[in-house]
């Protein structure tokens, strides 16, 4: 078997990232979004020692578990591989793969705890970047990145995981980029003006903020559009327009230089009755009403905090330490990035809490400066989980009780391993649904430290 090679698989398993697991000529064979059950024609993209990456090229025979898709963009936009499978069965194939993740490192004797659905199946993003681009006919448009194509884009004007107030952001500003004749960017030659357009919206308090994203290579007077979005009937308040300039050649949307337009440059949400300030460029979970249920989940794991300090470890913007605050005796945050730390601070005041103390630095390093002993540590890490020494670090201040959030199972379940190891049990595990129609999925693990 060679690279290009034509191979028929039948999907026998499911894996993490979206993968269907069959096997030809003893090999496993991994093709990203085929669906359990399904028969695929499948083309060999990469040959390894022990595994065959493929790409779907045909579906032979449907998996038992396809419906029709709900959205006329599937299969064409990069953002969702599930739309065609009930969210019921959605929910049970994240559990399955968190279990077999777990199993497969070990981690056994522990409370799985049925998957918290999503309060919403459709419409749940409080956030999204479109990008300005062509689509593989060559025509203008404004959307998301096509699937497996960084060149190309589909104009997702009827996308199902946002609400209507995204949508209605997304045609107005293409009508008018059209009607105007802006140059829209053009990855290859790096020639252009408009790159992105940036929607946040609080949904549960009901505020929007828009950001556009350019070049410096034209100068425009945006007064007009302003006007446009400022008339729509948004069903929430609209906050502020920006304009954020942005020579990189990266496709992410970095911010060089950011000019307020309209009103104000950040929005205000509420989570579990705290108010979190959210800037135009701050991370924040992209699913309110999910958040609120992921943090419910944390708050019970970790349980009657009233005279106890807790490190929140990877604290961002300080959301998960600042929802413990108001039940904790003290709450530590340690956070890699400044401005993050910053807006931590700023939401502890905003909320008028006094036990928060938001740390900016490594968390290997910082802890090792701390001269408090924590009686409950949450760690929230990126996808890649935790630094080495800094779980070294965390294991040697030997808490009572240790609340991981993952957003990547893969990584939860090798440091679980590594926290057993030192002395650890995994009492319970959660999976929270914050992403309906994707293979992303939440998990909360509690951990209790074992008795000598």
């Amino acid at each position: 078997m060679k690279r290009n090679d034509i191979i028929t698989v039948e999907i026998k398993d499911m894996e993490f990232g979206g993968f269907g697991i069959g096997y030809f000529e003893g090999k496993k064979v991994k093709i990203k979004g085929a669906l359990l059950g399904q028969i695929i024609k499948a083309k060999v993209k990469k040959v390894k020692k022990d595994m065959v990456e493929g790409e779907i090229v045909e579906v032979m025979e449907n998996s038992p578990l396809e419906k029709q898709s709900f959205c006329p963009h599937f299969g064409d936009c990069g953002g969702c591989i599930y739309q065609n499978v009930d969210y019921s069965d959605q929910l049970k194939i994240k559990e399955d793969i968190v279990k077999k993740l777990l199993e497969k490192e070990g981690i056994r004797d522990y409370e799985f705890l049925r998957i918290v659905k999503s309060p919403k199946e459709h419409g749940y993003r409080n956030k999204m970047e479109y990008t300005f681009g062509k689509d593989k006919e060559g025509n203008e448009v404004l959307g998301l990145h096509r699937k497996g194509r960084f060149y190309e884009v589909v104009m997702t004007d009827k996308c199902n995981i946002v609400d209507d107030d995204f949508l209605k952001a997304l045609n107005l500003t293409f009508d008018y980029a059209i009607k105007k004749g802006l140059p829209f960017y053009d990855k290859k030659t790096h020639k252009g003006f408009l790159r992105h357009l940036v929607v946040r919206k609080a949904s549960k308090a009901g505020e929007i903020l828009l950001n556009i994203v350019t070049t410096t290579q034209l100068e425009h007077d945006f007064k007009e559009l302003i006007e446009i979005y400022k008339n729509v009937d948004f069903e929430s308040r609209l906050v502020g327009v920006l304009h954020t300039q942005n020579d990189s050649w990266s496709d992410a949307v970095v911010c060089e230089k950011l000019n307020v337009l309209y009103g104000k440059d950040y929005l205000i949400e509420e989570l579990l009755g705290l108010k979190f300030k959210i800037s135009a460029f701050s991370f924040f979970q992209t699913n309110s009403y999910g958040a609120e249920k992921l943090y419910e989940t944390v708050r019970e794991f970790a349980g009657d905090v009233s005279d106890k300090i807790v490190f929140d470890l990877y604290s961002g913007t300080g959301t998960i330490g600042i929802i413990m605050a108001p039940m904790a005796k003290k709450v530590i945050g340690i956070e890699l990035v400044e401005e993050a730390v910053m807006s931590a601070r700023e939401n502890a005041e905003l909320n008028g809490l006094k036990n928060c103390t938001f740390i900016a630095g490594d968390v290997s390093k910082k802890l090792k400066e701390i001269k408090e002993m924590p009686d409950v540590v949450i760690v929230d890490p990126p996808r890649s989980g935790i630094n080495p020494k800094a779980l070294e670090d965390i294991i040697k201040f030997n808490p009572q009780k240790v609340v991981y959030v993952s957003c990547n199972p893969e990584s939860l379940a090798r440091d679980l391993k590594i926290f057993s190891e030192g002395g650890y049990k995994v009492d319970k595990v959660k999976c929270v649904d914050m992403f309906p129609h994707t293979y992303h999925v939440e998990c909360v693990a509690l951990m209790s430290r074992v008795e000598k």
